[in-house]
C-alpha cells in the first residue's frame, strides 16, 4: 500500500480486528521468520528517527571551529611560507595536540550516551508461526502479533485483538494521568486519540490486564514517533558560556591581532628591522598572548562536570548544558514521583463516628490505626476486632480493587495502580490479606473506573449477603448515596458535613477517595443503572504521596541559592498547595490552574509567573508557555517531563529533564539531562554541580590569560624598545602549552567553595571577561612582565647570553605562574592558610610535573636545541623563586584591598530582562 493509499484508508482504531489482519495479510498466529525478515526490510527498524551521530572526522574538524584556533593555524600557514618550518611545525603542533583533547573527551561523551540508550532498549513479546518469542523491539513490524501485560511498554502502535481487564496508562501522549480501559472494540473513524480504546500506543504502559495486539505501525509513523517529528520545529536557545565564550574569543581575537600587526609595523618603520624579522616578531606575539589551551580547559572541565554528575544520577547529554545549570534561576518540577516518593499511602479514614489516622509511609504493611480526637491521634492503637466498621471499610476497600501487593527482592511493591494500592496496603496493615479476602468473596462481575464515570463498582457475595461495592471521586458518590452507614445503622446523608470532610482532607494534601455499598439481589450482570442509585456512604480515605525527604532539604537548598522551585502537577490545586507548603515552596498563597493559563494571553501570564509557585491540572502543553513566559522575563530555567508532550517545553527551556525511570524515548532525546532516579534532589545537586564548573572555568581562565598576557606585553615592549625578543615564538609555544596542560588543568579539579549555594544565580548575560577579571588578567600579566623583564636584565648584566637571559626569563615565566595557580584557588578569599596552600592534591601535583618539565627544557641537550636554552646556576634559581614568593605575595595583598572596598567576583542575576530569541545548539 503506497504512502497517499494509507492515509486515505479507513484509520486502524475503526476496523474490526478481522479487518486489520486481512489489510496486514497476517493471522493470529502472526507471521512465520522469513515474512518478518522481509517487513523488516520494508519497513526499516522500529525505533524513532534519532539525530545521527557525527562521524569522527567531523568531530575533530569541528575542534577548530574557534577563532583562536583559526588565527593559530593562519599564523603557522604563513610561517611556513616565510620558510620557517621549525616554528610552523611547532605551533600546528600545538592546535593538533588542543584539537585531539577536546575531541578524545566529546568521544567520551557520546559513548557514554549510547550506552545508556542501549540499556533502555525494550523488549517485546511476540508470536511468530504460533511459537511466543521474546524479539528486541526494534525487530517488530507491521503484522506481527505482540503479547502484553501489566508492567509491560507498549513496543509499537497495536490494534487489540484480545483485551483481559486491560488498562493502559497513556500520559506520555495525551497528558491525562488517569489510566484508560481498552477493548476490542471499533471506535468512530473521527475518535479522540484518548477516545481509541481499541488501540494500545507505543510507549504507553500496561497498568492492568493483558492483551495481544497487531502491529499496525512502527517507528517514526507510530503516535509517538508523529509526536517526535514535530519537536524539530521547536526553537532551542544557546547556552550562556557558549555565548560568552564566542564573545570572548572575538574580542581577544581583535585586540591580539590589532597588537600583533602596530607592533610589527611600527618596528619596521621606526627601527627600521626586516620586514621577515617583524612579521616573525608579530607572529611571535600573537602565538604567545593567544590562550591556545583554553577551548580544550573548558571541554575538559565539562566534562569532569559531566562525569561527577553522572555518578549522582544525573546524566548530561550535551556539555554545555552543565555551565548552563550553573545560572539556573527557576526549576519548573512535576509533582508526583520527583518532588514526592510515587508511593500513594493511605493516611486518613473519615468514618460516619470520625477520623482514624494510619500510621506508615510507602507500601510495607506495617503501621496501627489511632482514633483522632480534636485533630490529633490518640497514642493508643484500635483494635480492629473491636471496629466493625473500619474492619469492613477495609475489607470492601480491597474487594474493589484489582491491585496487589507483593514482596520482591526485599522491596513492597505494587502491581496496578498506585492508588489502589494504597487500598490493599491499609488493609494489610490491619491483617486483612488481600488473597484471603478475594479468595472468600468471589467476584460475580464489575464495572470498570473510567474517567467519565469517575468511579469503580463490583459485584460479591459478603457475609451471606449480595453486595454491590463502589469507590470512586467523593464528589461523584456524594451524588449517587443518600444515606449513609454508622456501625451497622443507616442515616440520612449529611451532604454538607461529607464535603467539609472531603476538604479538610483535600487540604492536608491529601487525595480522597469514598467508598460505598449497596444490597442487591437477583443481579449478576452489573449495569451503571445499578451503580449510580439508592448507594449507602461507608465513608472517605485520605491519601497520601508522600514528599521525598530530600526534596524538602532540596527545596531549602534551592531557596538560599536564589532558586525558584515552582511545582506544575495535574492534581487539584488545594492538594498541590498543601504539597507545596509541606515542600516549602515560597509563594503558596495561591495555584493557578491549566484552565487559568489558557484564558491568560501571554502578556498577562508573564506578569503572574514571578509571584506564583504552583501551576495545578496543567497540561503539558501549558509547559512550553510556562517555559516561554519565564524566558521572557529574564529566567533561566530548568523543565522537567516525562511523556511525549513534553518534548517541546523540555526543548525550549534552558535545561530539559528528562525522567529516566518514567520518561519517554522522546523527552529524553528532547532534554539535556536525564534523572536515573526521577528525583527532586538530584536536579538540585546537578545545579550545583554546574555552578562549581564554572567557578572552576573562570578560575582557569583568570589563571591562564595573565601568563598569556604577560608573555605578549613583553614582547611587544622589545619590539617597541628596539631590543631583543625576551621569549622567543618556540618558548612561547612551550610556556602555553605546558601551563596550560599542566597548571591550568589543575584548577578543574577545585571542590566547590562553601558559599556556592548561598549566592544568588549568576546573571547569563554577564560578559565572561568582566571587570574584575579583566583588572586581574591585567593585574597579574604585568607583575609577571616585570618578573620576565627583570630576569633579562639582570642576566644579561651579569655577562650572560642572550639564550641564558631568555632561558631565565621563560623560567621566571612559567614559576610566577605556578604561585599564582595557588592565588587562582579563590578569587578573593585567602589562601593564606594551610587549607588554602595544600588543599589541594591536584595544584601540587601539577606544579611537581611543571619543575619536571622544566628542569628538562633547560637542562637536556634536545630540550636546547630546539627551544635554544641552556642551563641555570642554583643561583639563578634561588632568584626565580624568590620572584615567584613575591607575585604570590601581592596577589593575596591585591585580594585583600578588592575584597575590604567591596568588590564580588560573581555576578549574579537580575529579575526581568527582555526576551532571548538565540538559539540553543540542537
Amino acid at each position: 500500500m503506497t504512502e497517499s493509499e494509507h492515509s486515505e484508508a479507513t484509520a486502524w482504531h475503526a476496523l474490526s480486528g478481522d479487518d486489520s489482519l486481512e489489510r496486514l495479510d497476517s493471522t493470529q498466529d502472526g507471521l512465520d521468520d522469513q515474512e518478518a525478515e522481509r517487513r523488516l526490510s520494508e519497513h526499516g527498524p522500529n525505533q524513532l528517527q534519532q539525530a545521527e551521530s557525527r562521524p569522527w572526522w567531523k568531530r575533530l574538524l569541528e575542534q577548530f571551529n574557534n577563532i583562536l584556533m583559526l588565527v593559530l593555524i593562519v599564523a603557522a600557514i604563513a610561517s611556513l611560507g616565510l620558510g620557517h618550518t621549525l616554528d610552523a611545525s611547532a605551533i600546528l603542533g600545538v592546535v593538533l595536540i588542543i584539537a585531539l583533547i577536546g575531541f578524545f573527551q566529546e568521544g567520551k561523551a557520546e559513548q557514554a550516551l549510547e550506552s545508556i540508550r542501549q540499556m533502555l532498549s525494550p523488549q517485546a513479546n511476540v508470536l511468530r508461526g504460533g511459537k511466543r518469542q521474546t524479539i528486541p523491539a526494534e525487530e517488530l513490524v507491521p503484522g506481527d502479533i505482540v503479547l502484553v501485560e501489566s508492567g509491560d511498554r507498549i513496543p509499537a502502535d497495536l490494534r487489540l485483538l484480545e483485551a483481559r481487564r486491560f488498562r493502559t496508562e497513556e500520559a506520555s501522549l495525551t497528558g491525562e494521568s488517569t489510566p484508560v480501559d481498552k477493548s476490542t472494540e471499533a471506535v468512530a473513524d473521527d475518535a479522540d486519540l484518548g477516545d481509541r480504546i481499541s488501540m494500545a500506543y507505543a510507549s504507553t504502559i500496561v497498568v492492568q490486564g493483558n492483551a495481544r495486539g497487531l502491529v499496525v505501525e512502527t517507528g517514526a509513523h507510530t503516535q509517538i514517533g508523529r509526536i517526535s517529528e514535530m519537536l524539530r520545529g521547536v526553537e532551542q536557545l544557546k547556552t550562556p558560556l557558549l555565548r560568552q565564550i564566542d564573545r570572548a574569543g572575538q574580542v581577544l581575537a581583535f585586540f591580539i591581532l590589532a597588537a600583533a600587526a602596530l607592533t610589527g609595523v611600527f618596528g619596521v618603520l621606526v627601527h627600521e628591522q626586516p620586514l621577515v624579522d617583524m612579521f616573525m616578531a608579530a607572529v611571535g606575539l600573537a602565538v604567545a598572548a593567544i590562550p591556545e589551551g583554553l577551548p580544550a580547559i573548558v571541554t575538559i572541565g565539562l566534562a569532569l562536570g559531566v562525569q561527577t554528575m553522572a555518578k549522582k544520577n544525573a546524566i548530561i547529554r550535551r556539555l554545555p548544558a552543565v555551565e548552563t545549570l550553573g545560572s539556573i534561576s527557576t526549576i519548573f518540577s512535576d509533582k508526583t514521583g520527583t518532588l514526592t516518593r510515587n508511593e500513594m499511602t493511605a493516611q486518613a479514614i473519615w468514618l460516619p463516628r470520625g477520623e482514624v489516622h494510619i500510621d506508615g509511609i510507602g507500601f510495607s504493611p506495617k503501621g496501627s490505626f489511632h482514633r483522632v480526637n480534636d485533630g490529633d491521634a490518640e497514642e493508643a492503637a484500635l483494635d480492629l476486632d473491636d471496629d466493625h466498621a473500619l474492619r469492613h471499610f477495609l475489607k470492601v476497600g480491597v474487594l474493589c480493587n484489582d491491585a496487589e501487593l507483593a514482596e520482591e527482592e526485599g522491596r513492597w511493591r505494587i502491581h496496578g495502580d498506585p492508588t489502589e494500592g494504597a487500598l490493599v496496603v491499609a488493609a494489610a496493615k490491619a491483617g486483612l490479606t488481600t488473597e484471603k479476602l478475594r479468595g472468600d468473596h468471589s467476584r460475580h462481575d464489575a464495572i470498570p473506573f473510567e474517567s467519565e464515570r469517575k468511579y469503580m463498582a463490583t459485584l460479591h457475595k459478603v457475609d451471606s449477603e449480595q453486595l454491590l461495592l463502589v469507590k470512586g471521586a467523593p464528589d461523584r458518590l456524594l451524588e449517587m448515596c443518600h444515606r449513609v452507614r454508622d456501625n451497622g445503622e443507616e442515616h440520612e446523608l449529611d451532604v454538607e458535613l461529607w464535603e467539609e470532610r472531603i476538604h479538610d482532607l483535600s487540604s492536608r494534601g491529601l487525595r480522597v477517595l469514598a467508598l460505598a455499598e449497596k444490597r442487591v439481589n437477583d443481579v449478576h450482570e452489573l449495569t451503571d443503572e445499578h451503580a449510580e442509585e439508592e448507594l449507602v456512604l461507608l465513608g472517605l480515605v485520605g491519601l497520601l504521596d508522600p514528599p521525598r525527604d530530600e526534596a524538602i532539604e532540596a527545596v531549602k537548598d534551592c531557596l538560599a541559592a536564589g532558586i525558584r522551585p515552582v511545582m506544575i502537577t495535574g492534581d487539584h490545586a488545594v492538594t498541590a498547595l498543601a504539597i507545596a507548603r509541606e515542600l516549602g515552596f515560597a509563594h503558596t498563597e495561591r495555584a493557578i490552574s491549566g484552565r487559568e493559563i489558557e484564558a491568560m494571553s501571554d502578556e498577562e501570564l508573564e506578569d503572574t509567573i514571578l509571584d506564583v509557585d504552583v501551576f495545578a491540572r496543567a497540561s503539558p502543553e501549558h509547559k512550553l508557555r510556562l517555559v516561554k513566559a519565564m524566558q521572557a522575563q529574564g529566567g533561566i530555567c530548568a523543565m522537567t517531563g516525562d511523556g511525549v508532550n513534553d518534548g517541546p517545553a523540555l526543548k525550549r527551556a534552558d535545561v530539559g529533564v528528562a525522567m529516566g525511570i518514567q520518561g519517554t524515548e522522546a523527552a529524553k532525546e528532547a532534554a539535556e539531562m536525564v534523572l536515573a532516579d526521577d528525583n527532586f534532589a538530584t536536579i538540585v545537586g546537578a545545579i550545583r554541580e554546574g555552578r562549581k564548573v564554572y567557578d572552576n572555568i573562570r578560575k582557569t581562565i583568570t589563571f591562564i590569560l595573565p601568563t598569556n598576557g604577560g608573555q605578549g606585553l613583553a614582547i611587544m615592549l622589545a619590539v617597541l624598545a628596539g631590543t631583543n625578543l625576551p621569549v622567543t615564538p618556540l618558548q612561547a609555544l612551550w610556556v602555553n602549552m605546558v601551563v596550560a596542560v599542566t597548571l591550568g588543568l589543575a584548577l578543574a579539579f577545585e571542590d566547590a567553595e562553601p558559599d556556592i549555594m548561598t549566592r544568588q544565580p549568576r546573571d547569563p548575560d554577564a560578559s565572561l571577561l568582566d571587570l574584575f577579571l579583566l583588572w586581574r588578567v591585567v593585574f597579574v600579566s604585568i607583575l609577571l612582565l616585570l618578573g620576565v623583564f627583570g630576569m633579562l636584565i639582570w642576566l644579561q648584566a651579569q655577562g650572560g647570553s642572550i639564550e641564558l637571559a631568555r632561558t631565565g626569563a621563560v623560567n621566571m615565566l612559567v614559576m610566577g605562574s605556578a604561585a599564582y595557580l595557588i592565588n587562582s584557588r579563590y578569587l578573593l578569599r585567602s589562601t593564606l592558610s594551610m587549607a588554602g596552600l595544600f588543599g589541594s592534591r591536584p595544584v601540587w601535583a601539577s606544579i611537581g610535573i611543571i619543575v619536571v618539565l622544566q628542569l628538562g627544557w633547560t637542562y637536556l641537550p634536545f630540550m636546547q636545541v630546539i627551544f635554544g636554552s641552556e642551563g641555570l646556576a642554583p643561583s639563578h634559581w634561588g632568584v626565580i623563586l624568590a620572584g615567584s614568593l613575591a607575585i604570590y605575595l601581592i596577589v593575596e595583598v591585591e585580594k585583600r584591598v578588592l575584597s575590604a572596598r567591596g568588590v564580588k567576583s560573581h555576578p549574579t542575576a537580575h529579575q526581568g530582562g527582555q526576551e532571548r530569541t538565540e538559539q540553543k545548539p540542537s
